[in-house]
Parts: structure tokens; sequence; C-alpha cells
């Protein structure tokens, strides 16, 4: 691991402020001596049409599962080869680079940069996606809008580049790729460990909200054909008659300097937030973020609907806005808020939801369909909150158990950064690792290093929210 590997024995100043010290033998050369833009274009655009994941890198839009219209016609976009190195220049200043891993062609808003002699791809790929770099690349965008900032081809020629000797850039690359081969399966193995808690969770919810506390209670034919029988007492209505849809939205004489917390589907899983809500102003902000947020509402996502995204606003809040791609749940007054929550998070009603829902790789449900289920309640708030107190006291080991088990994900990806980091900046001495037998892994394992359902597209190619 990294703290069991000697740092180099000499070290000099990179000339580089915002880099520090290198190793003695390394240079800084700027990006133009490195790279060279290309820009041919497709004239029957009948390549195979790649898209940019935050999460995944360069990848046929087809094997992404997002919303395209995959018989569109790409004639015009740009054309990479193999170990070309493409840009988002709307979002360098978020590391957004990615090596083409096949042909293909790209938006014509990327930059395409085709590496020469002396400098390996996979090296630069890394390095340009460190705090340092990122902090640098943000420096250098033009724009008067955060959203629209750009980074131009000159611009990103002026940045130097460190640059070990070919063989060593070489074995930075295998010994990172060998890294990520043992924190992969380390996430893999928790997030498996996470669904399965996750399962357990929801067969509380499923028997408390279908069938109450009292065994004793007699059950009647709810008349909803994917639930079954009910305690004899509770009311059937459809969901919109228990809820309001979408009660309050951003309009666009919005405030552009409003500042808020923007829930997207990545953020969400099955009752939880997955990741840190970005903070964003309404200027800046993408045209899906509109549906506002308060405490005691729940959302369900419309769209991706196999994500089975849900989620309890249980703080108050007034900067909470959410994607278009949610519908938002607001409990009427003889509704315990908390209570819909786990209803909504329910087998019986997701399974009715991705049931109805259109599109196969891409499925949504419209939300005049959503309000039109129906749903069985308790007759009074008091019986919903004896539930959902309950449901809590039996959940609460669980709910503790994904925490531990979430916090471990997010302190290995932190280790993973600052090992990225150390490795392409010099700060440790790779030249004498060699492979083990455990070191050896497939894409498709290093996929598990990303989060499975986000899936964030670059805004310019939309990512199937709106």
């Amino acid at each position: 691991m990294m703290h069991q590997l000697p740092r180099h024995e000499q070290y000099k100043e990179s000339g580089l402020s915002w880099v520090g010290e290198i190793p003695a033998h390394w240079k800084t050369r700027r990006n133009r001596f490195l790279f060279r833009e290309v820009d041919c274009r497709s004239t029957h655009g009948e390549e195979t049409h790649l898209s940019m994941s935050q999460v995944y890198g360069l990848m046929p839009s087809k094997n992404l599962g997002r919303k395209s219209l995959q018989s569109e016609n790409y004639a015009g976009g740009k054309l990479v080869a193999e170990h070309d190195l493409v840009l988002n220049r709307l979002k360098a200043h978020l590391g957004v680079f990615a090596r083409a891993k096949q042909v293909g062609v790209v938006s014509p808003d990327y930059t395409v940069l085709r590496p020469k002699h002396g400098v390996s791809v996979r090296y630069c790929e890394s390095l340009f996606k460190t705090p340092m770099y990122v902090g640098e690349f943000r420096r250098r965008t033009k724009g008067i809008v955060e959203g629209f900032w750009r980074l131009y081809t000159d611009d990103f020629y002026n940045v130097s580049s460190l640059l070990p000797p070919p063989e060593e850039q070489d074995q930075i690359v295998a010994y990172l790729r060998a890294q990520d081969a043992h924190i992969a399966r380390f996430i893999k193995a928790k997030r498996d460990l996470i669904d399965l808690l996750t399962e357990q969770k929801l067969r509380i919810i499923d028997h408390a909200v279908t069938r109450g506390l009292d065994s004793s209670v007699r059950l009647k034919p709810s008349g909803i054909e994917w639930q079954g029988e009910v305690p004899e007492h509770w009311v059937v209505k459809p969901l919109k008659r228990w809820v309001r849809l979408n009660a309050k939205t951003l309009g666009k004489k919005t405030d552009p300097d409003f500042e808020f917390r923007y829930v997207d589907i990545g953020s969400v899983q099955t009752g939880r937030l997955v990741k840190e809500l970005e903070r964003i102003r309404f200027e800046a902000a993408p045209s899906r973020a509109r549906r506002v947020l308060r405490r005691g509402d729940t959302i369900i996502s419309t769209v991706r609907t196999y994500l089975k995204a849900i989620w309890y606003v249980s703080e108050d809040a007034d900067d909470l806005i959410a994607s278009t791609g949610f519908a938002v749940l607001t409990p009427c007054g003889d509704v315990e808020p908390e209570y819909l929550g786990y209803v909504i998070q329910s087998s019986a009603f997701v399974n009715r939801v991705t049931a109805n829902s259109i599109g196969i790789a891409y499925p949504a449900i419209a939300e005049t369909v959503l309000g039109r289920f129906p749903v069985a309640l308790p007759t009074t708030v008091a019986e919903q909150q004896a539930i959902v107190a309950c449901i809590k006291t039996e959940s609460e080991p669980l709910d503790e158990a994904i925490a531990r088990a979430e916090d471990e994900i997010k302190l290995i990806c932190e280790y993973r950064d600052r090992l990225i980091a150390d490795a392409v900046t010099g700060q440790v001495d790779l030249r004498g690792w060699q492979p083990g037998p455990d070191d050896a892994v497939s894409d498709d394992m290093l996929a598990a290093l990303g989060d499975d359902d986000s899936n964030e597209f670059d805004e310019e190619e939309g990512n199937g929210e709106d």
C-alpha cells in the first residue's frame, strides 16, 4: 500500500507554484508539446457515438442506458481514435477528461487531443484529474456564467504537465490500475452488503404498511391487484387524493443569485441520499432544477424508474431543489408525512411504478399515471405514527450498518484520490514496484469504482432528466 512505498532520493522545485517539488529526474513540459488538437468531422455520422460520464469515462452511449436518440445521425461530430484524450471544455474545471477506448464520434463541443511521442494518455488522464490540476484548469477557464465556462485549447496548451520518463509513466499507470483492482473489490463487497441490508429493511416496511401492527385485525380485499388484503378499517384512495403533486416550482424569474442544494437522480437511492448535494446558483443551474422541496415531502423518480430513487425529506430547509425527473409528493393533513415516505418505498408500490413505466433503455412514468395509483392508508394519523415508530425501531440496526458501509466506501475513495495524486506527482517512487497475482483486474470490475446508479452525463448532450 501507499505507506509502504519509498520516496525518491532527490527532489527539485518544479517551477510551478501550484505543484511544488517533483523528483529530480522528472521534467515539466507545456501541454502544447505533449498533445495536438485534432478536428476531423464525421461525414455520414454512422460511427459509434461516445458519451462522457464522470463515473465511466468515454463510452458508447447505448451502453450507458441514457435517454438518447440512438437513431440520430451524428454527421458533423468529431471523430476520435483509440487513445485520444477527450476533454469536455465546459467541465474541464471538474476534471472531465477521458481516454478514448475505441474509435467513434463525440459531441462537436468536445476537444479531441492526440498524444505526441513520449507521453502516456493513461498517465495524463490521471494527472489532469488531481485537485491541483483541476484547480489550475479552473483558473484558466473563461466565461461570465459558471456552467458555461470553457477551457480553450490555447489555455490548455499553456498548462505545464509533470513528465516522468516514459517507462516510469507506464509503471505509474500499472500500479494505479493494480490498486484499483483491490479498491474495486472492496467497494463491490460493501455495495453488496448495503443491497442485502436494504432488502431486509424493505421487508420490514412492506409488512408494516400492508398489514399494520395488530395481527388480530380482520383483513379485507384492498381492491388493489398488486397489494392484496389490508386491515378492514383502512381507506383506499388514488394517490392524488392523499397528496399534492409538485406543489411548488421555481419560476423563470427566480433571482439569478439564489443558491440552493440540488437533488438530482444520481443523489438518491431507495430511502436515502448517497452523495453530498451540490450547491449551485439558479443562473448556472440546469433547466431541470425546478422542484421545490420542504420538510415532509417525499420524492420519487419518474425517469429511470428502475433506479427506485425515493427519498423522504426529514430536515427543515428552504434551499432544497430537485430535478424535474422527480415527482414531489406533499402529504395532505390526514397523512403522516414519514408514513407516506415508507409507503412509497414499499415493494408493492415500487413494483407498480416500474411495471407501468414506458421505455426499455430509459423507462419513465407520467405523473398523471402515478397519481391514479390506489393507495391504502390507516384512517388515523395516530396509527400511521405508531407504524412509523415500529419501522424505525426495527430498522435502526440495519440503518446503522448501512451508514457504516457507506462511510467505509467514502473513506476508501478518498484514499484512492490521495493515492493517485501521490503517484502522478512523484511523491512516491514506484520504479521498484512489481505486480502480484491479485493485481489483475478487468474493466468491468473497475466499474465498481463509480456509483453504478449515478450515471451523470454532460449537460450539452443531456442526462435524460428533462
